[in-house]
């Protein structure tokens, strides 16, 4: 059957192909859509076949029920008959062993034939009932056996109805691939391509018409992924309704046969032995490489962390509440970009769409917990989208936290998150080396179009693929990583790219080429051929030889890094001068001078936190016995920047009272949305005019100019911010009310 409709398709696509005009094209879509309702209207009467066999079951059902309980009466109803008999006989017996006794004992002869004859009547009661019994035990067996026939055949149907939609699903698919490049063909007229279009929309409002489905899809997954992408782009919708087609297909089909003896597999597996008592084998490794099933892998991940922290543990079993309550005392350098950053994870995750909801919360405490862990690291852009994953699967906030300590301070190489970022930066080599090895005509295509694959794989790597994959494969990753370390990493990697090489091959535009570089991980949508690429068409891949490679590439960072700090010293002793914010006109006017000693005040403040920092980094040093350095490299602690953002708050205060009131009574931290103002002078925050006119004075004047702009957006929109109320409304707000104005230039001025 499969085969059939396999070569049905293959001659319409041939008829597709060799079509002369547009119009016939036209027909042969028409045709194909005629099919699908047919198959519509196959899968509709299955259903209701389906439907009518589960009435028939449950019918027999109640009747094998009632010839039960019939039977069970009859039984209880023979073992009494059985008493009364047995009773009887222990009489006769002693009657006819001593009659005479018998009749000393008043019982006559009527008596003891009366007896006899009652027996008689049970005996053939009990050959009667025999007789009964077997003629119910035969109606029992037959409707055993019809009832599980039944369930065979509702088990057929089912996989039947499954196989169905599977296929119809490939065939939405194929047909909105047909009319994405209909509509991308220059060869129709207006009628035809207003008639694609409509094709296309129906297309996507599809589903909401659709009535019953076997599995329908929810909006969120398991982990509260969204499964379909929000997207405003019609093209781009369509691409994400041809890849939501794909996913539900192939889960379709994998469900029956593969995810079900999965589960079967790890239930057999942790049925033998306790959680606690799991134990590293080749038969675990390979149950969880296959991928961990939701309802075990909360429990199978908690015990891996615990296991790869149990040392920490320990040593200090209340660390994580320690932690916690130093958060409380002092507040960390890294506090202010934490908050920054908790906004911007995992955005497509019901869980972390509100900034006030609870997950986010957990999220600034663990991200905050460890930055005084690890001083060395403090914070590093990436670090929150690790730790929301390990909340999402763990849900308790201490083993999510020791999830992240496991990640980056025992999986990941040292330096991985640094300053510098040296380890990471020397696994990109590394991988360049494997992916030359493993796919040369790949690497050739690279270079023949200078694409830097890094450009794209670095952040695979830092965030362990998060936000660049589908949720399911995403956590299967996960899963291998947590057991087997980095290594998973690399094999995932070049798994990707050898899933997609033949479609990468055939691109020859560079722009083109990281376009589709950017996205094409998350159209991958199965999970079980891209594991078969990583776990077996990679092999072999020893540890012993990732080991050498990354010392070989460590060294040869290392020594370039130390040449880069020595040419930076030689330009600061060549240039002997500290910079400091000039105006053009060199006339220091009472703002600059005020602005200046503000400045100098809150730099002597951060300089002395600084210092503290740097001491606790040093103990912290002493005590792992690791040389790490502080922050990342986009998100190191900018001491000038900091500085600016407290003098801003003071005058704020100042010229606002009432807004830094309203802030302070809502919670709000105005420093998230002006840090970036001041850090990049409000790109991206002002429509161009504005924005240029800002530029034009702060050459001219110096940053005093920032200030003066800063404090004008909020003054500009004072009232519309004071009437908000709500702390998730107004973040959003100051997010977006700078780009709205267009007359604000004038009145700062």
């Amino acid at each position: 059957m499969a085969l059939e409709a396999a070569q049905q398709e293959k001659r319409t696509s041939k008829q597709f192909l060799a079509a002369a005009g547009e119009q016939e094209r036209l027909e042969l879509v028409r045709h194909k859509e005629r099919c699908i309702t047919d198959r519509d209207v196959r899968l509709e009467a299955l259903l209701k076949d389906k439907e009518e066999l589960e009435q028939r079951l449950a019918m027999q059902d109640c009747q094998v029920n009632e010839l039960q309980q019939h039977v069970q009466l009859m039984m209880e109803k023979n073992n009494a008959k059985q008493e009364v008999i047995l009773k009887l006989s222990e009489q006769v017996a002693v009657c006819m062993a001593d009659p005479q006794r018998t009749v000393a004992n008043s019982m006559g002869t009527e008596t003891f034939c009366r007896l006899q004859e009652k027996i008689e009547h049970l005996k053939d009661d009990i050959e009667a009932h025999k007789i009964q019994n077997k003629f119910l035990n035969s109606e029992i067996y037959q409707l055993t056996k019809l009832w599980r026939n039944s369930s065979e055949e509702e088990k057929g149907l089912l996989m039947k109805c499954a196989y169905l939609e599977a296929k119809n699903c490939q065939i939405e698919s194929k047909y909105l691939v047909v009319l994405r490049r209909l509509q991308e063909s220059k060869g129709l007229d207006s009628s035809q391509q207003e008639m694609v279009k409509r094709l296309i929309e129906d297309s996507l409002q599809g589903d909401k018409k659709d009535g019953f489905k076997l599995n329908p899809v929810s909006e969120y997954d398991d982990y509260g992924f969204k499964t379909i992408p929000d997207y405003e782009v019609e093209d781009v919708k369509l691409l994400a309704k041809i890849q939501a087609l794909e996913i539900r297909s192939n889960n379709l089909r994998n469900n029956e046969m593969v995810d079900k003896p999965l589960r079967t597999r790890w239930a057999n597996y942790l049925a033998s032995r306790p959680l606690d008592q799991l134990a590293p084998s080749p038969e675990l490794k390979g149950l969880i490489r296959c991928g961990i099933p939701v309802e075990y892998r909360e429990q199978v991940w908690r015990w891996i962390v615990r296991t790869r922290t149990q040392v920490s543990r320990k040593r200090n079993p209340n660390r994580y509440q320690e932690l916690r309550k130093h958060c409380e005392v002092s507040e960390h350098l890294a506090s202010w970009q934490i908050r920054l950053d908790l906004h911007r994870t995992l955005t497509s995750n019901k869980h972390f769409s509100s900034p006030t909801s609870d997950a986010v919360q957990k999220l600034q405490r663990i991200l905050l917990a460890f930055s005084w862990q690890n001083p060395t690291i403090g914070y590093c852009q990436g670090l929150n989208r690790l730790a929301a994953i390990a909340l999402l699967v763990l849900k308790d906030e201490e083993d999510a936290f020791w999830c992240l300590v496991a990640v980056v301070e025992i999986i990941m190489p040292q330096d991985y998150y640094s300053k510098t970022l040296t380890a990471s930066q020397a696994d990109q080599r590394v991988f360049r080396d494997f992916l030359a090895e493993k796919m040369p005509r790949l690497t050739a295509h690279f270079k023949e179009h200078s694409i830097d694959h890094s450009l794209i794989t670095f952040n695979w790597f830092l965030v362990v693929f998060v936000e660049s994959l589908v949720s399911d494969i995403l956590h299967r990753v996960w899963d291998a990583l947590l057991y087997e370390g980095t290594k998973v990493i690399f094999r995932y990697a070049l798994a990707l790219f050898k899933y997609n090489e033949e479609d990468i091959l055939k691109i020859h535009d560079n722009l083109e080429m990281y376009q589709y570089l950017r996205f094409f991980t998350k159209t991958i949508s199965d999970g079980r051929k891209l594991m078969t690429i990583a776990f077996n068409d990679m092999n072999p891949f020893p540890m012993k030889l990732l080991k050498n490679r990354r010392e070989f590439h460590m060294e040869r960072l290392t020594a370039e890094l130390l040449e880069l700090e020595r040419i930076q010293e030689e330009f600061v002793k060549e240039q002997q001068v500290e910079r400091k914010d000039k105006d053009l006109d060199t006339a220091v006017n009472e703002d600059g001078e005020l602005l200046k000693n503000r400045r100098e005040f809150h730099m002597e403040r951060l300089t002395a936190e600084l210092l503290e920092l740097e001491r606790i980094q040093e103990e912290f040093v002493k005590e792992q016995q690791v040389e790490r350095k502080d922050k990342d490299l986009d998100t190191a602690v900018n001491e000038d920047g900091e500085a600016d953002q407290r003098v801003f708050r003071d005058f704020l205060a100042e010229k606002m009272p009432r807004l830094t009131a309203h802030f302070k009574e809502h919670s709000i931290d105005h420093s998230l949305i002006t840090f970036n103002w001041f850090l990049v002078v409000f790109v991206e925050s002002l429509v161009s005019d504005i924005l240029h006119r800002v530029w034009d004075a702060l050459l001219y004047e110096g940053t005093k100019v920032i200030f003066r702009y800063a404090l004008a957006l909020f003054k500009y929109n004072e009232e519309d911010i004071l009437k908000n109320s709500r702390q998730s409304e107004m973040y959003q707000y100051l997010r977006f009310f700078s780009p709205k104005l267009s007359l604000m230039a004038g009145e700062a001025e």
